[in-house]
């Protein structure tokens, strides 16, 4: 799919999934910066993404911060140009009892998750629209369709993004920015979740999906690709699930 000449950004794409969108993303043509908190992770993941070739760059931003947001947009727009692409998939999450928690966890995968979602597109969004064209990719979960018992919060902020995600695309769609966003289940060896669906407990949960297995990095990627193409390109408001089937039976 090509991406040649697009100018991509990628939250939190130092690992897991945002470095396997920020790998195909460059792979597909576009000219790629990596956004995240955790800058000497960026870098590596950017040295090891120039073995591949391609422009590709990284840039500290605090998605929590709308200044923090605003100056990484403007310094990518001024190394590779004004943005046409935003994947937002920068995220946290931890697995507890909601009466264990307390509103530090609470403050913090809300600010992250949904606030940093919409630090991110507001910095980005005015880019976008004096071109009148571009391309905003959110991270959902089916935790956010279904929720899961232990990921009260968690769960409550992935499907504000999607809900957003839906408005969005109907104030954005006048300006020929489309917005959509990817609903991953269980997908294994993502950074936060190292070792969660490992042994007993990723074969126990890969029974109960029906393709027998779970996800891969690399699967949720494909499918922002997709988003990101032309061939997507009459596709707005849509929220796509990645789960092997989980959510059809559930």
């Amino acid at each position: 799919m090509g991406l040649e000449g697009k100018v991509a950004l990628v939250t939190g794409g130092a690992f897991g999934i945002g470095k396997a969108i920020a790998t195909r993303l460059l792979q597909d043509g576009a000219a790629v910066a990596i956004l995240d908190i955790d800058l000497a992770k960026a870098q590596e993941t950017v040295s090891e993404l120039e073995q591949g070739g391609g422009k590709v760059m990284a840039v500290q931003c605090d998605v929590t911060s709308v200044q923090s947001a605003k100056d990484a947009v403007a310094a990518v727009a001024r190394t590779m140009g004004s943005p046409d692409i935003l994947v937002n998939n920068a995220g946290v999450d931890k697995q507890q009892l909601f009466v264990e928690t307390d509103e530090k966890l609470w403050d913090w995968m809300i600010s992250i998750n949904y606030k940093g979602f919409l630090v991110a597109t507001h910095a980005t969004i005015p880019y976008m629209i004096e071109k009148k064209s571009g391309i905003i990719v959110n991270l959902g979960s089916d935790a956010g369709r279904i929720g899961n018992a232990r990921e009260v919060v968690y769960s409550g902020t992935k499907a504000a993004v999607m809900a957003s995600t839906k408005a969005l695309a109907q104030e954005l769609a006048r300006f020929n920015i489309r917005v959509n966003a990817v609903s991953p289940g269980p997908i294994q060896a993502t950074a936060l979740l190292s070792g969660l669906f490992e042994g007993e407990i990723g074969e126990r949960i890969a029974k109960v999906v029906p393709m027998k297995r779970l996800g891969q990095p690399e699967e949720v990627a494909a499918v922002v690709s997709f988003f990101c193409s032309e061939d997507s390109r009459y596709l707005t408001g849509q929220v796509l699930s990645i789960d092997g089937g989980l959510t059809m039976i559930g």
